[in-house]
């Protein structure tokens, strides 16, 4: 089955772009297009989309606030590639806020482009490399919380296992690091998302900072 991608962003030429970029990839889909962030809404409404290429900055509605609404949806709700021109700090914060899947800058390669929506529509996020980890750990030491009850209902492995999506690991290389298989890497998440009550492998991230469970600049 394909992976349903809606491109959201105000210039034609960019969305022609993608549009081309993503037609020669194999299991890869474009099914809209919208060219400002009220569009982006109505058409994943109706469209119903694996995964949204969102701008930011697009008339009538920004990107972020796009995302919240399409995220805050009470249907099956699409994973978010945020997508921009501007490398600032605060994106990828108010990305993170919205529940964004992934953010990229648009001069990214295609290739990271691609691997980004394959990697958002298997409930995994991929940033640019300039949002790195001391963002991340930056944004959440914003908002330090209380530690959810629902914590107590994960085992030592999984409380393990969510450290290491914390500082990044795929499953290849939570496999890796704690000398099992990817299937049972990507078990272990998939528990620790259910049991949290989670969208993603980035909300768990925030949390796993949130609440005291990593600290920033761990290693």
């Amino acid at each position: 089955m394909s992976i349903r991608v809606l491109l959201a962003d105000d210039e034609r030429l960019v969305r022609a772009g993608f549009h081309m970029i993503l037609k020669t990839e194999s299991g890869i889909e474009v099914v809209g297009e919208a060219a400002d962030g009220v569009e982006a809404v109505d058409e994943a409404s109706k469209l119903r989309p694996d995964v949204v290429l969102m701008d930011i900055r697009m008339p009538a509605l920004d990107g972020l606030e796009a995302t919240r609404r399409i995220l805050a949806g009470p249907d099956a709700r699409p994973r978010v590639v945020v997508l921009t021109t501007f490398d600032r700090d605060e994106y990828v914060y108010e990305a993170l806020r919205a529940g964004a899947s992934g953010f990229l800058l648009k001069d990214a390669p295609e290739d990271r482009l691609v691997a980004a929506i394959r990697v958002a529509a298997d409930g995994g996020s991929m940033f640019a490399p300039s949002a790195t980890r001391r963002l991340i750990e930056e944004f959440v030491q914003r908002g330090r919380r209380k530690a959810p009850r629902e914590l107590e209902q994960l085992t030592p492995r999984e409380l393990e296992v969510l450290r290491l999506v914390a500082r990044g690991l795929s499953n290849e290389d939570i496999a890796a690091e704690l000398v099992v298989s990817e299937h049972t890497a990507k078990t272990h998440v998939a528990h620790i998302l259910r049991k949290l009550n989670l969208r993603d492998r980035t909300q768990a991230a925030v949390l796993a900072y949130e609440s005291g469970i990593v600290e920033p600049g761990a290693a």
